[in-house]
């Protein structure tokens, strides 16, 4: 019988380096996002994000993996995950979610956000909340000791309790460190007290993706862009993710997650 994958666990150096590549992908993000407009494309919010990337030292992860062509995701409203950068011009009240990886020096960082663009519909507001806030809650709820499970209750937990959300089960979080996907797989349901312990070292990206409606999705024909069956929109909020003996280190936030943990009363574990 097969054992369980081994996992990549870091050296103290080696989550300084993550931390680096994890703050390479946030300040790309906060350049997307500040570029988020009606009339602009898909296409030019990726080429914005690989200049970024590049120019500060990094190589876009996306760029070229098993063939994708842009160095960001851009997904939009039933868009749930792996949207392809193109021509789409996004428009007054579309929800965008934006994914973005990087390398530097070996180590890769990878997280994403969700917005709307201008008013939206309430229930598409609340959705967008709901996602971010069940992806807090996941990190919250690791604890050197704890299991990788407890993670994945806290985000349906939290997804359950805000509104009749659809919580994907078809696309989870991963390990991440020397390569983007690594395992253990991170699910967005479950029961607490399963599956690897979180030891130190252990990075993983945590990424819930949430829909107003079914959670089953299709993949379109360009073979990547996952969009919902039902076509009711989706949110997807993502931070690679370490834990210390103090809490957890979100990698890919500019303040290490002080201020979101800090709302939810945990100490941030950020050095």
């Amino acid at each position: 019988m097969l054992g369980r994958p081994r996992l990549e666990l870091k050296s103290p150096d080696d989550l300084v380096g993550m931390h680096r590549a994890g703050q390479v992908v946030a300040r790309t993000l906060d350049v997307v996002r500040d570029l988020l407009r009606p009339g602009i494309s898909t296409r030019e919010l990726d080429a914005a994000a690989e200049r970024h990337i590049r120019d500060l030292g990094a190589t876009p992860s996306f760029l070229g993996y098993h063939g994708f062509v842009g160095s960001i995701c851009v997904s939009v409203n039933d868009e749930v995950v792996h949207g392809v950068p193109g021509d789409r011009v996004l428009r007054d009240g579309d929800l965008v979610s934006v994914d973005c990886g990087a390398i530097l020096d070996g180590w890769h960082g990878d997280a994403a956000f969700t917005a709307p663009l201008g008013e939206v519909p309430a229930d598409v507001a609340a959705l967008d909340r709901a996602t971010e806030a069940a992806l807090w809650a996941g990190i919250a709820a690791g604890a050197l000791g704890g299991r990788l499970s407890d993670i994945s209750h806290a985000v349906e937990t939290s997804v359950r309790s805000a509104g009749p959300f659809g919580v994907v089960e078809e696309y989870t979080g991963h390990g991440i460190g020397t390569e983007m996907h690594l395992p253990p797989d991170v699910p967005n349901v479950g029961r607490p007290g399963r599956g690897p312990r979180i030891v130190p070292g252990l990075a993983l990206a945590i990424e819930p993706m949430v829909t107003l409606g079914a959670a089953t999705t299709d993949v379109l024909d360009d073979e990547w862009t996952a969009v919902t069956t039902d076509g009711s929109w989706a949110a997807h909020h993502e931070h690679s993710v370490t834990w210390t003996t103090d809490g957890p280190w979100v990698l890919t936030a500019l303040d290490g997650g002080r201020e979101r943990l800090g709302a939810l009363g945990v100490p941030c574990g950020a050095p």
